[in-house]
């Protein structure tokens, strides 16, 4: 679904997000109505069922009231401490609450999972400026739920090429290539997405075999 409002997506004829907070969603929208007597485009917003009772997802109240819609989110653990972020993750709605709340993550602060919020226009500016945040760097990783070919992968590639300049490779973790969006079992997806979790949280960095993991059952 996602993969298919990026096609469409052209000459910033709509705005695109995937929240992972109810103060994220709250601020998108009140800057959806502020905008609409100067910038009245549409909003798309990506909302899986899933993050609605997850508790990741819930705001304070002060969230609620104060603050604004962030484009971006970096994660601030990994930032107090950013010397030791080899790996630096963009990724985007439920995937990222996956890996913030693994059990993996606070045995790994050599991995960096910073949240996309909003996909379209795509926030290079924002993107480029946590990046110079982290100063010994070995890879760049972009990590999505969907297959290979939907998502916003093919999507961001090649924005975030001319970002990274060829200073760290530029992989992708995630699901292969496949016609179907989704693997039409339970548990084998709930396989996949903790392969998904097992390789962002690999020890050894630039590691390729395993990027991707089969998103169905052969």
């Amino acid at each position: 679904l996602l993969g298919g409002f990026l096609t469409a997506a052209a000459d910033i004829n709509m705005r695109m997000a995937n929240c992972t907070t109810a103060a994220q969603y709250f601020h998108l929208l009140r800057r959806q109505a502020l905008l609409l007597k100067t910038d009245p485009l549409p909003l798309v917003v990506m909302t899986p069922k899933s993050l609605l009772r997850h508790p990741f997802t819930a705001s304070t109240p002060s969230e609620l009231a104060e603050g604004k819609f962030l484009r971006v989110i970096d994660d601030a653990e990994a930032a107090s401490q950013a010397a030791k972020v080899r790996r630096l993750v963009l990724c985007s709605g439920k995937v990222a609450v996956d890996l913030l709340t693994s059990e993996r993550r606070k045995d790994n602060p050599n991995v960096a999972v910073v949240r996309v919020e909003q996909v379209y226009p795509f926030p290079s500016d924002l993107i480029r400026d946590v990046i110079e945040r982290y100063p010994k760097l070995r890879e760049v990783c972009w990590v999505q739920k969907e297959p290979e070919n939907m998502g916003a992968w093919e999507f961001a590639r090649p924005l975030l090429e001319p970002i990274i300049d060829g200073r760290w490779p530029l992989r992708y973790i995630g699901r292969s290539r496949n016609s179907s969006p989704s693997e039409g079992s339970s548990s084998w997806h709930a396989a996949n997405q903790r392969a998904i979790v097992d390789q962002v949280f690999e020890a050894k960095t630039e590691s390729r075999e395993l990027d991707r993991v089969l998103s169905k059952q052969v």
